[in-house]
């Protein structure tokens, strides 16, 4: 594999080689493969005069129709010839739009990846693998592999700007199911990760009383076993003690106790379901009309967080026993180090903390002006995403801290919580029991839905934005009916995680639907890109769109690193045996057969496509798997005048 790196600085443009002493070449255009190159003489002259007509076109008010663009979908340039990429930015494909400004594109891709993962797995990830000796591993995990494989969805989106399923015909056509397994998973998580937020909408709106409802033991919804160990001296606390506050999210939020399990889900939850449809209606306004209100909604979901994360942690670190928390938090055991057990969760962390493999950052890019620095974007993106993680595991562990210290227990015995039980137990007993109670859990919670509604609204568009680009002519002009259509799968989708025992199929579809399918899908998609459509042309395709080609380092990765980073996590998974628990509750036998089976359903799409690929492709067999990893035929052209 040839590994295509920059010498002196020099770049040069896409399907050329460096300049050799040839007079025709370096002063008049000519014609290479079938390919017509610019010389840099013509180009400077077509740029130098687009740009004084577009500018005057801009002072007019005026849209960016000069008569030299052509119509619509024509990529036509002046007398015939073809249109430069900033004549087209904005017509090819028909009607596509692109960022207002460049904020709306960096916090939509904040909101995506900054999600309830960062707040709730990554502090309890974080204690369990050695605290702070954790980093280390966590720090090299994203370097090698996290954000190489960030950065580059964002440079193939940004470059061929299409969705996750179209975009492989221009990459390797014989990969094109990777798209359909993407949209097919995001589905499977917009029907469970909505009915979390719809959890939080439930705890948001109960914190307006003067004092939260799960700070008491004298409720309908209460046991014998309920201990409110906050009432100083009144009650002792005992193996069989049970917190309000886990009362209150079992017996109340979910009515788990009705139910026996996936073998019997009982009836519907329906204050659940008013809050998911409400959550589904702030979805649907957000995304309707594409970027263009999804980028202003995420100037508040993708912000909010971080005011209330540090009035939080201001407020967390007066507490009484806070700092027993984050040296519990930070306190490296570097013994666990040398663990293979350590990295494994570290890599698995990195990975769906950064989110590639969902087809949202293929499509957020999509929308990106074409000579955009998708570097720096990675690279800001990914460092806000690992430091929010970090900073939160601040704010959750100084509330622990306090916890233990009412409790007069150890922090590790309060901090076995793990998941939703995190969040909706630990962290809403503690906030309850401060002075000013329903703020601090009011605005707890509000966090918490704002930053799983630009999770999935984003996440949604990634399935959007593949479908259209691939049904354009269908879906383009009737995209609220497409979107208002996909809302409703959605719901109906998410209506047995409504149910009495909607948290077990919650747990069910977290751990077999998304997990190790969308690693595989990656897997496969860093083989495709890097091996099939070729470093060399990757390399190339980022050069011309930010002027410089990128370094070994992020070569080596592509090629060989991040490809064994995949591969390293999806051994780990499918070597360590399944057992799932939740309460009291173990999952049968038969739910690992059914959830192996709704694995396999989303993947399964890559060699089903692949098979019906090479039929319809005319020709020997041979003939047939050549044409099959050939890029098709598109235009694409770059601000230098080169067309390929």
């Amino acid at each position: 594999m040839e590994i295509q790196h920059p010498l002196n600085n020099e770049v040069y443009p896409l399907n050329t080689e460096k300049p050799t002493a040839e007079p025709t070449k370096e002063e008049e255009d000519y014609k290479e493969n079938g390919v017509l190159i610019r010389s840099p003489r013509t180009a400077k002259k077509i740029l130098r005069a687009d740009r004084k007509t577009l500018s005057k076109l801009r002072k007019k008010g005026k849209k960016r129709q000069a008569s030299f663009i052509g119509p619509i979908g024509e990529g036509k340039g002046r007398d015939g010839a073809p249109a430069l990429h900033s004549e087209v930015d904005k017509t090819v494909p028909s009607g596509r739009e692109i960022w207002s400004n460049k904020v709306d594109f960096l916090l939509s891709v904040i909101g995506y990846v900054v999600d309830l993962g960062n707040v709730w797995r990554f502090p309890y990830i974080c204690y369990q693998n050695g605290g702070g000796a954790f980093l280390l591993p966590y720090i090299v995990m994203a370097m090698f592999g996290g954000i190489p494989l960030f950065y580059m969805e964002l440079a193939l989106g940004q470059y061929h700007r299409t969705g996750a399923i179209s975009i492989w015909a221009k990459i390797c056509p014989l990969f094109k199911g990777i798209g359909y397994a993407i949209c097919v998973i995001d589905l499977y998580i917009s029907f469970y990760y909505n009915t979390i937020i719809s959890w939080a909408l439930f705890y948001f709106y109960s914190s307006f009383n003067s004092v939260p409802p799960w700070t008491s033991c004298q409720n309908v919804w209460n046991t014998p076993n309920c201990t409110n160990y906050f009432l100083m001296g009144n009650d002792t606390w005992t193996e069989f003690s049970v917190s309000p506050a886990e009362e209150f999210y079992v017996r109340q939020v979910l009515m788990a106790h009705k139910s026996n399990g996936l073998g019997d889900v009982g009836g519907i939850n329906w204050h659940l379901v008013i809050c998911l449809i409400i959550i589904f209606t702030v979805v649907y306004f957000s995304i309707w009309h594409g970027i263009r209100t999804s980028g202003k909604v995420v100037w508040v979901t993708a912000t909010l967080p971080y005011f209330v994360l540090f009035i939080l942690l201001i407020r967390g670190a007066t507490l009484p026993g806070a700092w027993k928390g984050i040296v519990f938090y930070l306190h490296p055991q570097w013994k666990e180090m040398f663990a293979l057990q350590v990295w494994i969760n570290a890599a698995t962390q990195i990975f769906f903390s950064m989110g590639p493999g969902f087809g949202v950052l293929i499509a957020l890019a999509s929308y990106n002006k074409f000579d955009d620095n998708c570097f720096r974007d990675a690279i800001i993106t990914s460092s806000v995403n690992c430091l929010t993680s970090l900073f939160a595991g601040f704010v959750i562990f100084t509330i622990l801290g306090y916890m233990a210290e009412k409790r007069s227990e150890h922090v590790s015995e309060v901090a076995k919580d793990l998941g939703p039980s995190l969040l909706f137990i630990s962290c809403a007993e503690a906030l309850a029991n401060m002075h000013a109670s329903s703020f601090y859990s009011g605005i707890f919670f509000l966090m918490l839905v704002t930053m799983g509604l630009d999770t999935t609204f984003l996440g949604l568009e990634g399935v959007i934005t593949a479908v259209v680009d691939e049904y354009p002519d269908l879906l383009r002009k009737r995209r609220k009916w497409f979107v208002l259509v996909l809302i409703v799968i959605c719901t109906l989708g998410s209506m047995s995680t409504l149910t009495f025992g909607g948290v077990y199929v919650v747990k069910f579809f977290e751990v077999y639907a998304t997990g190790t399918a969308v690693i595989v899908v990656v897997f496969l998609e860093a083989i495709a890109v890097s091996w099939f459509y070729g470093m060399n042309q990757f390399c190339k395709d980022i050069g011309e769109m930010i002027g410089f080609i990128p370094g070994k380092f992020w070569q080596i990765c592509w090629v060989v690193i991040s490809p064994v980073f995949l591969m390293f996590i999806i051994i780990s998974l499918l070597s360590t045996p399944i057992e799932i628990k939740l309460f009291n509750y173990t999952y049968p036998h038969w739910t690992k057969v059914l959830g192996n089976f709704i694995g396999v359903s989303s993947i399964i799409w890559v060699p089903i496509y692949m098979v019906y690929k090479i039929i319809i492709t005319p020709g020997t067999l041979g003939e047939r798997i050549s044409k099959s990893i050939t890029p098709e035929s598109s235009v694409i052209v770059s601000p230098t005048g080169l067309v390929h």
